[in-house]
């Protein structure tokens, strides 16, 4: 095993520890039939930052809105990946993709031109304060000692658990799954994502 997938996975288990520990809240998350609550955001594509907009998205077809823990860690690393690869079959579905984690926006605009995470192919938004995951009912988890990224950089933000919301064209969720409560692996989000947008 690379060192590398050797870190991942001891930030993976360092994440789900202090998540039991402070005892994630995931019963609130807004269910299925609810209204997708709308929110503008600043994001990164391909390294450049802009306004996103979900009702602006949504005018496109349907939004997988996708909120993850953080940048440069293990399973957030591969659900990137995996989004990356994808979004081609998304497109095609006429669905957009938007990532949405605690980072800032400099953290972003280098992971999503990462060509080994995002790879310029669909944005990630911030979202500092986890305002905008609390309006979907997550809570932000603040790490209770020191955490570092798979680059051996300090993560001084707080974490938004892994959850998948995916929204129709009529602003209403069809689907919603968390790694807390489903117990699926990061990749797995995303290849449901794909079967319910496909069906759209």
């Amino acid at each position: 095993m690379s060192k590398k997938y050797c870190f991942s996975s001891v930030l993976i288990f360092s994440f789900l520890l202090f998540s039991t520990l402070d005892g994630v809240a995931q019963s609130t998350m807004l269910p299925i039939g609810s209204a997708a609550p709308a929110f503008s955001a600043q994001a990164s594509l391909a390294g450049k930052d802009f306004d996103f907009s979900l009702k602006k998205a949504l005018e496109k077809g349907s939004v997988v809105v996708y909120f993850y823990p953080s940048a440069y860690t293990g399973g957030c690393d591969l659900e990137a990946h995996t989004f990356a690869e994808m979004k081609d079959q998304f497109t095609a579905a006429g669905a957009t993709i938007i990532g949405v984690s605690a980072d800032d926006i400099q953290r972003l605009n280098l992971f999503s031109s990462d060509p080994q995470y995002c790879a310029g192919k669909f944005p990630v938004a911030s979202d500092p304060g986890g305002k905008i995951a609390e309006t979907y009912g997550l809570k932000l988890i603040v790490p209770n000692q020191p955490f570092k990224d798979v680059r051996g950089v300090e993560v001084t933000h707080g974490f938004i658990p892994r959850t998948t919301f995916v929204i129709n064209k009529n602003d209403k969720i069809v689907a919603v799954f968390s790694s807390e409560t489903d117990k699926i692996s990061p990749d797995e989000h995303v290849k449901r994502a794909l079967a319910i947008v496909k069906k759209l």
